[in-house]
């Protein structure tokens, strides 16, 4: 074999060796983000998960508002991700209680019996105000002492949550918003930068964060600002009645 040739062969084989070691190394780099993903959602391969929504109200027959539709196949698609296996249902079936298996609560608390019970259960520090007889002030949020009103189209706010109720049990996680648009935003916001939300609170962390979606009649649920991470006071008992800000 002369010089040439042999350096040639050489070439070739560091060529094959290195595009082999390079798709290794992407795999394994996929491979981990998958794990963390699933680890986040808690649906490691083959596992069972439950999204819960309410019905259409303006409907006869049981339907989903437009918005909590778009934000379930959102989850959806997190779900076939994570190699996962998803049921829907309506939040005045009996479910079974929490911890065995990933849940997605999405919806209004002051319509949506099971995240009502969710966020009595594991958010004690959050008020949600059902109305006065007019309607008035429904949907408003209170937490460490400040209240966040609705402005429909404008000012619009709305919940997110990651939470375990019980150790080494799945997670549950609550998109709480005053309006279906708001529900869409968060979850995107979650399936947007669940990979920051992993590395910033733990595959087994809890989190409270109140998102404001702003001006939605011209945006929709493109436009989200976090106006804070309300974990601590969230999960504190409540405060007592005294003098709350408006925000």
């Amino acid at each position: 074999m002369d010089d040439s040739l042999l350096l040639l062969t050489v070439a070739v084989a560091a060529l094959v060796v290195g595009t082999a070691g390079g798709w290794a190394a992407q795999a394994a780099v996929v491979r981990r983000r998958l794990t963390r993903e699933q680890s986040f959602f808690g649906l490691p391969d083959g596992s069972e998960c439950v999204l819960v929504t309410h019905r259409d109200s303006t409907s006869a027959h049981w339907s989903i508002p437009r918005h909590d539709a778009l934000a379930l196949l959102g989850l959806a698609s997190v779900v076939e991700n994570c190699g996962a296996h998803a049921e829907v249902a309506p939040h005045d079936t009996g479910l079974q209680g929490f911890g065995a298996r990933t849940e997605f609560c999405v919806g209004d608390p002051t319509a949506h019996r099971r995240l009502a019970a969710h966020m009595a259960n594991l958010l004690p520090g959050v008020a949600v105000h059902p109305g006065d007889e007019h309607g008035i002030g429904r949907g408003t949020f209170a937490v460490g002492g400040s209240t966040y009103r609705l402005e429909p189209g404008a000012t619009e706010h709305v919940l997110l949550a990651r939470l375990t109720a019980v150790e080494s049990g799945r997670p549950v996680f609550l998109a709480a918003g005053q309006r279906p648009v708001t529900h869409r935003a968060a979850v995107r916001h979650l399936v947007r930068n669940r990979a920051r939300l992993a590395r910033k609170y733990g595959a087994d962390g809890q989190f409270c964060l109140l998102l404001k979606v702003v001006n939605s009649q011209a945006y929709g649920p493109d436009v989200v600002e976090l106006v804070a991470d309300v974990t601590k006071a969230a999960l504190a008992p409540p405060e007592p009645k005294g003098h709350r800000a408006s925000v």
